[in-house]
């Protein structure tokens, strides 16, 4: 599953109303820098399902400072965004790319989501050009293509 030499993270998985505003804020951030910014993509980042959602962190603690938010994702239950539990706004900081975190988030995504719901299939939207990345993780496209936002995506499921 690509490079084992990811930063030591700690993960925290909450509810939308345990968020502080300083980490609220941080996951805002990153996803507005990656999928706004970078991918030079105009769209409705804040579609109102934050709040019933669940938010996987995981963070750098530096005694002193405030936590560095290294990676996210959003684990969205059943019946809110598809049929099935989802996975979305997979994301990790721009200084972490080639360490192997990716992985680790989707695997700590997976495990915190099965942890909090049961085990079940999870449905995710991804980007097209990052299959092979989450059939790494059991994910298995279904259906056709599809443009999202200007941005290729195909549904991959994972039973």
């Amino acid at each position: 599953m690509g490079p084992t030499v990811a930063p030591s993270v700690v993960w925290r998985c909450l509810p939308f109303d345990a968020l502080r505003p300083r980490t609220l804020y941080a996951l805002l951030q990153l996803r507005s820098a990656v999928f706004v910014v970078e991918q030079t993509c105009a769209f409705q980042d804040l579609d109102g399902a934050d709040p019933a959602c669940m938010h996987l962190l995981g963070e750098r603690l530096s005694p002193g400072h405030e936590p560095a938010l290294l990676a996210y994702t959003r684990l969205v239950p059943a019946g809110l965004k598809y049929p099935e539990a989802s996975i979305g706004r997979v994301v990790t900081a721009p200084a972490t790319r080639g360490t192997g975190l990716g992985h680790v988030l989707m695997a700590e995504s997976v495990r915190c989501l099965h942890s909090l719901w049961g085990v079940q299939p999870i449905r995710i939207g991804a980007q097209a050009h990052l299959q092979n990345f989450y059939r790494q993780h059991g994910f298995e496209a279904v259906g056709e293509l599809y443009d999202e936002d200007g941005i290729a995506h195909t549904e991959m499921l994972r039973l």
